[in-house]
């Protein structure tokens, strides 16, 4: 996120990005105890050690549960919520619940054959709609950690309505759209309350 955060400051904006426990340049914390509560309090320990707040919370991809979990748990330091290709899950539900069946199986193959049972490999820059051949192919590549496996598997314990009132914004990239993201923008759809950006 560091060219995004750095077009954000120059608008004006004060832009922080605390990355997960396990992945990009905290790779070396992987291991097989990391869930989605984990995310969840790396995002609220973040927000209240650098004393933020009007935060406008964005998730990316499984950031999207700990944008959720966040607002669960500090809404007071929240002034929206965006789920920017973000999956959507429920009190108890894990995000393989919500993905649909034939990529949940991919994905265990990978985790139990190449992952150690531990983590998801990583998936090559096409996934995230990074052609080959494009000029940041090979800067995508670089960058892309494995991700533990456990924040696909684990449920996330909520307290409080799904976004506990904060106002919530769906974008959804569509060019290509992201078929693991389906049942999270399929539940969307039916909700009140929700904006939705295509992106």
């Amino acid at each position: 996120w560091r060219d995004v955060a750095a077009n954000l400051r120059k608008m004006g904006c004060h832009v922080t990005t605390p990355t997960q426990t396990g992945v990009g340049e905290r790779a070396r914390l992987l291991c097989k105890d990391i869930t989605p509560d984990t995310f969840v309090t790396d995002i609220v320990n973040h927000i209240v050690t650098e004393e933020l707040s009007d935060v406008i919370l964005v998730g990316h991809s499984l950031g999207g549960i700990s944008i959720t979990g966040a607002a669960d748990r500090i809404p007071d330091h929240i002034s929206h919520l965006v789920y920017l290709d973000g999956a959507i899950v429920e009190s108890g539900q894990s995000v393989f619940s919500t993905m649909p069946p034939d990529i949940v199986a991919a994905r265990r193959k990978l985790v139990a054959e190449e992952g150690r049972g531990i983590f998801m490999p990583t998936p090559p820059p096409t996934a995230f709609g990074t052609p080959e051949g494009h000029s940041l192919t090979d800067w995508v590549r670089r960058r892309i950690t494995p991700h533990p496996a456990g924040t696909y598997e684990s449920g996330l314990k909520l307290e409080h309505p799904l976004g506990n009132g904060r106002p919530r914004t769906y974008v959804v990239c569509t060019n290509p759209l992201h078929p693991p993201m389906a049942g999270a923008r399929e539940w969307v759809a039916k909700q009140d309350g929700w904006a939705w950006q295509e992106l």
